[in-house]
């Protein structure tokens, strides 16, 4: 593990059972994983084997994503939902490199994830600030009362919803979790999404198996639901698409190979 386990929040994490927050973790190569974690991770990957190389995508996905809101779109406060474990160039570190001054809160109730709060906020630049908050997703009011204390709502916000909103199980709930706190932030505000789709047989029977291991439900959706995400926003080019496809670094050559995620990035008008 990359740091001691604060023992009050050990007592709540779940050794017995699968977490995806851990699995996502074993599949990028980091160590805050268990054993239990590992054997769900690679029957997972037996199922679906392009599941490691879309986590891996996610992540570039998180850099592209974010480096443009700083560098291009003038973000200098981001909120992200479900931010899951700290791994490579998380959100304050790309923003930050781009806009030293900008302040990111992380929004996570995993045990595990709060239990390593301490190594996402390492980093963190002097102009900058970057603090976690201990919420859940199924209750965005108080979220976004409690982001008050850090961000300025008056001011554009980027809403970060990274892999996070495949576990609100019901779809209405979920698109009305992203609709309370896109109504809280002003014009000129990004909205950032990603989930895995259900766009073959092996994903859709990956994740129903995995659903049935005990661990939170992860739900997939086509990408005409998760368009429905970004109703009343101006998508900003390529629009809703593969995440490897969203602005790929133009010193590859060709069409990146499609992933079994699509995401997009927002304006509110």
């Amino acid at each position: 593990m990359t740091d001691a386990i604060n023992p009050e929040l050990a007592a709540k994490i779940r050794f017995d059972v699968p977490c995806s927050a851990r699995i996502w973790n074993y599949w990028m190569g980091g160590k805050d994983n268990y054993p239990v974690d590992r054997e769900e991770g690679d029957r997972f990957a037996a199922t679906s084997p392009g599941i490691v190389d879309m986590a891996k995508q996610s992540r570039q996905y998180l850099i592209r994503a974010v480096r443009f809101l700083a560098s291009e779109a003038g973000m200098r406060q981001f909120l992200d939902l479900g931010t899951g474990l700290p791994t490579m160039q998380n959100t304050h570190e790309v923003a930050q490199a781009a806009a030293p001054e900008s302040r990111i809160v992380y929004v996570d109730h995993d045990p595990m994830v709060l239990a390593h709060a301490r190594a996402l906020l390492r980093n963190t630049t002097p102009e900058g600030v970057t603090t976690y908050l201990d919420a859940d997703l199924h209750d965005p009011d108080l979220i976004v009362s409690d982001v008050r204390n850090v961000l300025n709502l008056n001011r554009p916000v980027a809403v970060m919803f990274m892999g996070s909103l495949g576990h609100i199980a019901d779809y209405e709930r979920a698109r009305s979790i992203v609709t309370t706190v896109m109504a809280a932030v002003p014009s000129g505000s990004y909205l950032v999404q990603y989930d895995g789709a259900a766009t073959s047989e092996a994903t859709i029977r990956a994740h129903s198996d995995y659903n049935e291991t005990g661990a939170v439900p992860y739900i997939v959706r086509t990408p005409e639901q998760m368009s429905r995400f970004f109703d009343g926003l101006d998508l900003v080019e390529p629009g809703l698409v593969s995440i490897s496809r969203w602005r790929p670094d133009p010193i590859d050559p060709g069409t990146p190979e499609a992933v079994d995620a699509y995401g997009g990035v927002a304006r509110k008008p």
